[in-house]
C-alpha cells in the first residue's frame, strides 16, 4: 500500500468520522434535531435533469415484523436476513420472505445497537451503530465466530462478491477485505451538485450499489468505481401509513430478489416488505 493510499484512507475515515458525528443520532435513539437535518431535499433531486429520476410500480407484497427497526437487509439463496437496531431490541434473524416464517434469530447484547448486515460465502457481518465493533456469525448456525474494529460510526454494509462495503452516516463508502477487515479503500458520493452524505443502508446489485439516504424517499443508485450518482429512485408515497411511520420510521431496507431481479425495499417498524419494479420517470 502506498503512502498516498494510506493517506487518502485516514482522510476518508476522518471525514466520515466528522461527518457521521456531525449526524449523530441519525439511526440511533430520536432527538429533537435529528428530525432537522436533511440534507437531499425533493427539490434537490427531481428538480433537475442531469441525472436520470426512476418510480416504481409494486409487483408483489410481503409480511414484515412491524416491532423490526430495520437497519440491515439483504436476500442470499432464497432467505432474507435482517438487522435491526435499538438497545435492548437489537437481533439478527433469517426469515422467509414469503411467509415471514423466523428460521434463526440471534439477539444482540443490550450494550449493541445493530446496524448493517450482508451475507458472504459462509459468513454473516453485522455492524453496531456507536461501538465501533462488527461481529461474524456462522451462516449456517448463526454461531458468533469473531468481532472486528472500526473508527467510524456503523451504518450499511453490502458486499460485491469480494469486499465489503461499508457506510458511516457520510458521503463516504468503505471498503473492507472480508478475511482481515482492513480497510483497503474508499469513494466519496455526489450527485450533479456535490457530495451526498447521511448513506445508509446498502445493496450491491450487478454493478450498481444503491444506498437509502437517510430521512428522505430517495435511494441513489451510485457507480462503486467512482462514487458518482448516476440515477435515483423516488419512493414517495411508499409509506403504508405516514401519520404514524414517521420520523424516525423512516424508509430504511434494500435487498434483490435474483429469482425475479426486483429490488425488494421496507421501512423501520414498515409492516410490509415491498418488491418493486423501476418506472422512468
Amino acid at each position: 500500500m502506498t503512502r498516498a493510499t494510506m493517506r487518502d484512507i485516514r482522510m476518508a475515515m476522518l471525514c466520515g468520522a466528522v461527518l457521521a458525528l456531525l449526524a449523530g443520532g441519525c439511526t440511533g435513539a430520536p432527538s429533537g434535531d435529528d428530525a432537522d437535518r436533511v440534507q437531499v431535499s425533493r427539490e434537490r433531486v427531481v428538480g433537475q435533469t442531469a441525472i436520470p429520476v426512476y418510480r416504481y410500480k409494486v409487483v408483489q407484497t410481503y409480511p414484515h415484523d412491524p416491532t423490526s427497526y430495520t437497519e440491515g437487509l439483504v436476500m442470499s439463496d432464497g432467505f432474507m436476513y435482517e438487522g435491526t437496531g435499538l438497545y435492548g431490541l437489537s437481533r439478527l434473524r433469517q426469515y422467509d420472505l414469503t411467509s415471514g416464517r423466523i428460521i434463526h434469530e440471534e439477539p444482540l447484547d443490550k450494550m449493541y445497537f445493530g446496524e448493517g448486515v450482508t451475507v458472504l460465502n459462509g459468513a454473516i457481518y453485522e455492524l453496531t451503530y456507536l461501538s465501533n465493533v462488527g461481529f461474524t456469525y456462522d451462516r449456517a448456525t448463526f454461531a458468533k465466530t469473531g468481532q472486528f474494529r472500526y473508527l467510524t460510526q456503523g451504518w450499511g454494509l453490502t458486499t460485491d462478491g469480494k469486499r465489503l462495503m461499508m457506510s458511516n452516516g457520510s458521503s463516504s463508502v468503505l471498503f473492507l477485505n472480508p478475511q482481515s477487515l482492513a480497510i483497503e479503500g474508499h469513494i466519496y458520493v455526489s450527485d450533479n451538485i456535490g457530495p451526498v452524505g447521511f448513506l445508509n443502508e446498502l445493496e450491491y446489485v450487478k454493478g450498481k450499489l444503491y444506498a437509502n439516504v437517510w430521512q428522505t424517499d430517495f435511494i441513489a443508485i451510485i457507480d462503486p468505481g467512482t462514487g458518482k450518482i448516476t440515477g435515483w429512485i423516488d419512493l414517495g408515497g411508499l409509506n403504508p401509513d405516514p401519520k404514524v411511520l414517521k420520523y424516525p420510521y423512516v424508509l430504511n431496507g434494500i435487498a434483490y430478489n435474483e429469482a425475479t431481479g426486483h429490488l425488494l425495499v421496507t421501512g423501520k417498524h414498515w409492516p410490509a416488505i415491498y418488491e418493486i419494479d423501476l418506472v422512468p420517470r
